[in-house]
């Protein structure tokens, strides 16, 4: 099991409240009064298999989708 940081388990959390899928603008708008960085912290999330999302870096009408949650 892989240790997450504080903003991803967050990231993770307004996923799952969100059943699984938000949009990256929303997702930037709720994690901006809590940390800053959301983009490479998505990134390292799907490198881990985490969340999938189009493309290297999501772009602003990017849909984030939580693969798994099992691990937290």
């Amino acid at each position: 099991m892989s240790e997450f940081t504080q903003e991803e388990k967050y990231i993770i959390e307004k996923l799952k409240e969100n059943k699984g899928k938000l949009n990256y603008k929303q997702l930037q708008t709720l994690c901006q009064d809590e940390f800053e960085g959301v983009r490479l912290i998505l990134k390292k999330l799907k490198e881990k298999g985490i969340v999938e999302y189009e493309g290297m870096i999501p772009g602003f009408s990017a849909e984030i989708e939580l693969l798994r949650d099992n691990e937290i």
